[in-house]
């Protein structure tokens, strides 16, 4: 299988056979990694006691115009060969996909992709497949399709000598049913004080918006981001599936091949490089940070630090939900529907709020560090809210509520969107278009959306901004059981966004 992102394409092994001088030559478009096969083929074919014919073989590896990367041909290639030289029968592996990587010692090993590659291979319709040991439970996932794991070449070579065809073998005992598990993150009872962020991230939890929190240092803005996961819904199993996909193809997965429903939570560093963010890499285009958070969230602390480039990377998928990798021979597609929180320090050294009399940054270099959250990235951000430092009589002898309290009324506003919007091919308020809310059945009466109206009006929000703020009061709404926004409901979502207490007045 020859993966381009999530897809995949069979790939046909031929070998061929012939009396001159010996070499073993692999065709077909092959990478680095992929040319080096015959040497690795070579000794493992020896070590499992079938040592290639002192003879002319070619592999090809068909199509010949789609590229081949990685080690996973190596399985493939090896029963090639033995079949050409009759070690195994040729009608015995034709219909059966091989993927692994040989050790010189005959182990076959595990290698990145499998979820997707099986996943291909059930849909093209093919009925067995042949993986490392340790890629068996995590194969074993995808359903309508045999999962045959093994260990060692011999294993390979004795099965097809013993039994014959794969619908033959002894069905292995190490592929069961994934585990379905959901990993441990940490409470918002844990937070003291905030009430006003700790509401931005319930609003950014309820309708799928994406938040900026900037304040102080040690004023709790990571712990926030960090508990958003634990109040969002659980993944559903297809959702689930997709994100181990993606964790798969950038060889993070578990062993036991286990589906964690808790949605993800991607925290790169400050200087992740453009690559490391979207994807990409050379020759083997792999997912970024903006994929990994798929179904999750994607948190960028100290986000200001984030080199310019990286973060106006961030535009297009924030809008079309996936990543586009173009390069001259192939493009490929990453999914990458996520939410994204920002979390920013006043200023460089983090002392700028209040009376900031401990900051000793200039007013030029104040202004320097703010523009780099500027213009249409923070545009996109539903939520903007300012984290004060926390003071004694808000931090000892107060907690706030539990993370199981919230994510209940997470999931009665999501249930409530769902209601609304279900019918029209939509799941969450954020992802409602603008016109929808603006004219027709949705669309708010002028009275309600005068505040709105007149930031419109003035500047202070663009078209864009206007219809997110739009998204946010539904949100609101929901959250507190109302069937459509009200007056109250669109000030406070302006407050949110703008820092304009006054919208709420």
């Amino acid at each position: 299988m020859a993966l381009t992102g999530l897809d995949g394409r069979s790939v046909q092994v031929e070998a061929q056979l012939s009396s001159a001088l010996p070499s073993l030559i692999v065709s077909g478009l092959p990478d680095a990694a992929c040319r080096q096969a015959p040497e690795r083929v070579r000794a493992a074919c020896a070590s499992a006691g079938s040592p290639l014919p002192a003879k002319k073989i070619v592999v090809n590896l068909s199509p010949a115009s789609v590229p081949k990367s990685g080690t996973g041909f190596d399985l493939g290639i090896a029963v090639a060969i033995l079949a050409a030289g009759s070690v195994v029968g040729q009608e015995h592996c034709a219909d059966v996909v091989h993927l692994g990587e040989l050790g010189l010692d005959g182990s076959v090993r595990g290698v990145p992709g499998i979820l997707p590659a099986i996943r291909y291979a059930a849909s093209a319709g093919f009925a067995h497949a042949i993986v490392p040991l340790t890629n068996g439970a995590e194969a074993g996932i995808v359903e309508g399709i045999r999962i045959h794991p093994v260990r060692h070449l011999d294993d390979v070579i004795g099965a097809y000598r013993d039994f014959g065809p794969p619908q033959r073998w002894p069905a292995p005992l190490s592929v069961l049913p994934p585990p379905v598990i959901t990993r441990s993150v940490g409470d918002l009872a844990d937070i003291a004080g905030q009430h006003e962020a700790r509401l931005a991230v319930e609003l950014a939890a309820s309708g799928g918006h994406h938040l900026l929190l900037s304040g102080p240092p040690g004023a709790g803005k990571t712990m926030l981001a960090e508990r958003v996961v634990g109040i969002l819904p659980r993944l559903t199993p297809d959702a689930a599936i997709e994100v181990l996909s993606i964790r798969s193809l950038r060889g993070d997965t578990q062993d036991d091949g286990s589906l964690d429903l808790t949605p993800p939570f991607i925290a790169p560093h400050h200087g992740s490089s453009l690559a490391a963010m979207v994807g990409g890499g050379s020759p083997v285009i792999r997912p970024g940070a903006v994929s990994a958070a798929h179904c999750g969230v994607l948190f960028l602390d100290e986000a200001p630090e984030f080199r310019s480039d990286v973060l106006q990377s961030l535009r297009q998928p924030l809008e079309s939900g996936e990543v586009v990798i173009a390069r001259a021979r192939e493009r490929v597609t990453f999914p990458a529907r996520f939410q994204l929180i920002l979390a920013a320090n006043p200023c460089p050294c983090g002392f700028g709020s209040g009376k900031a009399l401990r900051c000793s940054c200039t007013p030029q270099r104040r202004r320097l560090y703010a523009a780099r959250l500027r213009g249409p990235l923070l545009d996109r951000v539903d939520l903007q809210v300012h984290v004060s430092a926390v003071t004694q009589a808000r931090a000892i002898g107060t907690h706030g509520e539990a993370s199981r309290v919230v994510a209940d009324r997470v999931a009665s506003a999501r249930g409530a969107a769902v209601a609304r919007w279900g019918g029209h091919g939509w799941a969450r308020n954020a992802d409602v278009p603008g016109p929808v809310l603006r004219i027709g059945e949705f669309a708010l009466p002028k009275a309600v959306t005068a505040a709105l109206d007149l930031a419109l009006e003035t500047g202070r929000l663009t078209l864009r901004g206007y219809d997110r703020t739009l998204r946010l009061a539904w949100t609101h709404a929901d959250l507190a059981g109302r069937g459509r926004p009200t007056a109250e409901d669109v000030g406070v979502a302006l407050m949110l966004r703008t820092n304009d207490r006054e919208a709420v007045a």
